[in-house]
C-alpha cells in the first residue's frame, strides 16, 4: 500500500498496477528488500509507474524510513500516534500531505481524510473553499462532519 502511495502520484493506477507486479516477482514488496536495491534496480522494476528515477528516490527514502528508524517493522512505524506519524512521513523526501493522509488511511488505519484534485475541484466549484486553502484547510473541512472511524 505505501508503494502504491508513492508509484501513483501523477500516474495512471493501471500502470502503477504493472510496477508493483514487478516488485512482487523480484520478492521486493517488503521495505528491508526494496530499500536494500540499488537506486537503478529498483528505478527498473518500477519503471512501468513513470517518472521512475524520481519515484525510486522516493521508495528509498520512504523505505529508509521505515528500515533505519523503526527496524523495518511497519508495526513499531505504525504504533506511532497519528500526529507523529503524519510527520514522520511529511518528513520523508517525496512524502506530502496526499500521500502521507493515503498512507495513514489506507496502510496505518487511521481516520484522515485524503484530498485529492477533485476534491479541490469541488470544494472551489461549489464555493466551499477559497482558491488559496491549503491541503490541510481542505482536509478540515471535509472530515469535520465525519465520525472519527476510517469506514
Amino acid at each position: 500500500m505505501m508503494a502504491g502511495a508513492v508509484l501513483t502520484q501523477n500516474t495512471a493506477w493501471t500502470n502503477v498496477g504493472k510496477a508493483i507486479a514487478n516488485l512482487r516477482r523480484a520478492r521486493r514488496l517488503t521495505p528491508a528488500r526494496m530499500h536494500a536495491l540499488s537506486l537503478p534496480d529498483l528505478a527498473a522494476l518500477i519503471r512501468p509507474a513513470g517518472t521512475f528515477r524520481v519515484k525510486a528516490r522516493r521508495l528509498h527514502a520512504l523505505t529508509g524510513l521505515v528500515c533505519d528508524r523503526f527496524g523495518g517493522s511497519l508495526d513499531r512505524l505504525f504504533a506511532l500516534g497519528t500526529a507523529d506519524l503524519r510527520a514522520a512521513l511529511l518528513g520523508t523526501h517525496g512524502i506530502g500531505p496526499e500521500t502521507a493522509d493515503c498512507i495513514l488511511l489506507y496502510a496505518a488505519r487511521r481516520p484522515v481524510f485524503v484530498v485529492d484534485a477533485y476534491t479541490r475541484r469541488v470544494a472551489l466549484r461549489h464555493g466551499w473553499a477559497a482558491a488559496g486553502a491549503s491541503y490541510d484547510d481542505l482536509a478540515a473541512l471535509f472530515a469535520a462532519p465525519l465520525p472519527r472511524d476510517t469506514a
